[in-house]
């Protein structure tokens, strides 16, 4: 069988959770030694047997990002024939995936990793592109032979959001992690990189790792932190902000926060290397994810997979990971049902934050026995190699053998 996985992110250039989970599920599925897997990304070219990349085309130099994407998809979409299945991820390569199908008679498999109809403050980046890239999705969704959601969660939203669409035709396949690539890292060299970037390892911490956009709610936890007792320390790993607005309210928020907290908030803006993530990883007491929206969250099985506790959002996909006085704390919210994710009471979602990472922090006997048990978790529930068994599920099945 052959398959055609198209992407925006392949390794080395990946920015979110969508890429971690092309690169993990194209090393499953071609591991297994019986499938041939052509990979079709964005980008430079990569060295690495079955990836095929396509740039930017020319003409389109100058034409807005959603058209240059979709001049991409057009380029792949040919290659494509030939494939017994076409998979896409993200509406980037979506409508590649739609194309090819249509030219070559093969099925198409989308995996959803987020949904354009809930995220309308993509608006503030794209502009009418936004548009274009709702109506990719929205087309290429239709039109799927399966969609597959990477949680339940997503898979309610999926069919909030096309209404069209068969419930029978969405299957849920949870992200993954790779246990042995993310493990707790307490060396003494891991401890020197820790103290490199200015973070006492023997303080308490709070890490926070991701995007700055406003799905993953970076703001909240900002305003939450101001109510941390003065020896906790607040780790942010944060960058690749979406538009220079959210850029600004966060370094307005590090400013004031800082005035108040002249000690231990470390902000890195750069992409870290996996390596030293890890080793933040294994020195904070926990992790933050205040995200508003999170399809699932491959951020929290990293955090996990290396013994640390999880405060998150009870939103999404969250809660299939995080198990609430188990591995973790999940913290309340009520949404404004308009796409945004934004708390019908923000004030509220901050209080309650500041609680749950106040608590966090105040025994820190019980959040290593969280961060043991969300080790054990990760382990057992979430390895690439059953992702990979039920991904070939699906395909096995809208081929009908």
């Amino acid at each position: 069988m052959r398959v055609d996985i198209l992407s925006k992110e392949y390794p080395p250039a990946i920015y979110g959770g969508a890429g971690v989970h092309v690169a993990e599920l194209v090393r499953a599925l071609r591991e297994r030694g019986d499938l041939d897997v052509q990979v079709r990304c964005f980008g430079e070219p990569r060295d690495e047997a079955g990836t095929t990349a396509y740039a930017d085309l020319p003409d389109l130099a100058d034409a807005n990002a959603a058209l240059r994407t979709l001049g991409v998809d057009l380029t792949m979409a040919g290659d494509c024939v030939g494939a017994d299945i076409v998979h896409s991820h993200t509406w980037y390569a979506n409508l590649g995936g739609h194309l090819a199908s249509l030219l070559g008679g093969m099925p198409h498999v989308v995996t959803a990793h987020s949904l354009e109809p809930m995220r309308p403050w993509k608006a503030e980046q794209l502009g009418g592109g936004y548009r274009v890239s709702s109506f990719a999705e929205r087309t290429s969704y239709e039109g799927a032979a399966a969609v597959v959601a990477v949680s339940a969660g997503m898979r309610e939203d999926i069919l909030r959001s096309y209404p069209t669409l068969d419930p029978e035709r969405v299957h849920v396949v949870h992200n993954g992690i790779d246990s042995q690539l993310w493990q707790a890292d307490r060396s003494d060299e891991a401890r020197r990189t820790v103290e490199r970037h200015g973070i006492d390892p023997d303080r308490p911490s709070v890490v926070f790792v991701g995007r700055i956009t406003r799905q993953k709610g970076l703001p909240y936890l900002l305003r939450a932190c101001a109510e941390l007792p003065p020896e906790v320390q607040l780790v942010l790993c944060a960058g690749a902000p979406d538009t220079p607005e959210i850029l600004a309210e966060v370094e307005g928020l590090m400013a004031e926060l800082r005035r108040s907290r002249p000690e231990g908030v470390v902000w890195i803006a750069d992409m870290l290397p996996r390596a030293e993530v890890v080793s933040l990883l294994s020195h904070g007491t926990v992790f933050a994810c205040p995200s508003v929206y999170e399809p699932l969250g491959i951020v929290n099985l990293e955090a996990m997979a290396c013994e640390l506790p999880v405060v998150a959002t009870a939103t999404g996909g969250i809660p299939e990971v995080v198990v609430d006085g188990e591995t973790g704390w999940l913290v309340p919210i009520e949404q404004v049902q308009d796409g945004t994710g934004t708390p019908v009471d923000p004030d509220a979602f901050v209080a309650d934050l500041a609680a749950a990472l106040t608590d966090a922090v105040s025994d820190a006997d019980r959040a290593a026995a969280f961060g043991r048990a969300g080790r054990t978790r990760a382990v057992e529930s979430f390895s690439w190699s059953t992702i990979g068994d039920r991904t070939l599920e699906v395909y096995r099945q809208v081929l009908g053998s």
